[in-house]
């Protein structure tokens, strides 16, 4: 699967670190004991559990979501520690590889995502995902297959202890769909070793996630970390290897736009009227439109300079249908 490297290697040469699937937490906590140690250079393999963390398998039923275990989600990864990082570095992480073990799961969590109101129940659909490059929502609906992690991020300094779901200037719970095989993210280091974790992993996913999940999968991936010392950064940075949409493009897009002087309104207008456009044009119940958006609908700011409207874009790429 990936390329072992000798454990006895010449000191100074970058290692390859296999990473134990049963070391995860659940919470941000820069007390915990790193499970490993990386210099500048060496690669650490990764098999990650999916977001429900097993609550939630590839024969569950939507009566499944009744029962999670909300302490349990999210298992991360982690943490790595980069010898001598410090506050005031950069922690740089190449996704050199990443692929899902064969199945996941999108779902809509009451009280969750960006309508709530407009899908108060529970929807649950797996997926097949051992074709590799495509998986089907439909017969004639196939969603590109581009696995990456929902969550990477470095501890946040500070007493502290937050749960995973929300992102900060640490990373964490991002969901940016274009950190995947062949990017770099920079993460500004916040406690003495960084303190790396990742989880969260994604088989699929549109700008926005907006029914709160994406396809969540099971993957396996190999990390290359780097450090870059007495260099800060706000938040965290990323660079893709090429173009951002290249499974898709080809067919061109639809568009639906919000207008409205409060952005997330007009975000929340946009999607509805896209909603209702897939439902309509292509047959669709409203809440499988809904999920279908989430995984493959790209939410961009259009316009955010002539007050007092601004404008939001939902993206469907029509390469997906037939």
């Amino acid at each position: 699967m990936f390329e072992e490297r000798d454990d006895k290697e010449v000191c100074g040469m970058p290692k390859t670190h296999y990473f134990p699937e049963d070391r995860v937490h659940y919470v941000w906590d820069n007390e915990q004991e790193p499970v490993l140690t990386v210099e500048p250079g060496d690669t650490v393999v990764y098999h990650t559990r999916e977001v429900s963390d097993g609550q939630i398998g590839p024969d569950s039923t939507v009566d499944v979501l009744d029962r999670l275990d909300w302490d349990s989600l999210y298992p991360l990864a982690g943490p790595v520690t980069m010898t001598d990082a410090e506050p005031g570095d950069i922690l740089a992480v190449e996704v050199l590889d990443i692929h899902t073990a064969g199945w996941g799961w999108s779902a809509v969590l009451p009280g969750f995502g960006l309508l709530p109101e407009d899908f108060p129940d529970a929807y649950l659909k797996v997926f097949d995902l051992t074709n590799g490059d495509y998986t089907l929502f439909k017969d004639d609906i196939a969603i590109p297959i581009e696995p990456f992690f929902g969550t990477m991020g470095v501890s946040p300094s500070g007493p502290h202890k937050p749960v995973i779901m929300p992102p900060g200037p640490f990373g964490g719970n991002m969901d940016t769909r274009h950190i995947t095989k062949g990017s770099v993210l920079y993460l500004p280091v916040q406690h003495a070793g960084a303190l790396f974790s990742c989880g969260d992993a994604h088989a699929a996913q549109g700008d926005g996630e907006v029914c709160v999940t994406g396809i969540e999968s099971p993957v396996y991936a190999a990390l290359r970390f780097d450090l870059i010392k007495g260099r800060s950064i706000p938040a965290p940075q990323f660079q893709t290897p090429g173009p951002l949409t290249p499974l898709v493009d080809e067919a061109g897009w639809y568009a639906t736009m919000g207008v409205n002087e409060d952005l997330m309104q007009a975000a929340k207008d946009s999607l509805r009227a896209m909603v209702e456009h897939i439902s309509t044009t292509y047959g669709l119940e409203p809440v499988e439109a809904y999920v279908l958006a989430s995984l493959v609908v790209d939410l961009k700011i259009s316009e955010i300079v002539d007050q007092p409207n601004w404008i939001v874009s939902s993206y469907l790429p029509l390469a997906i249908f037939g």
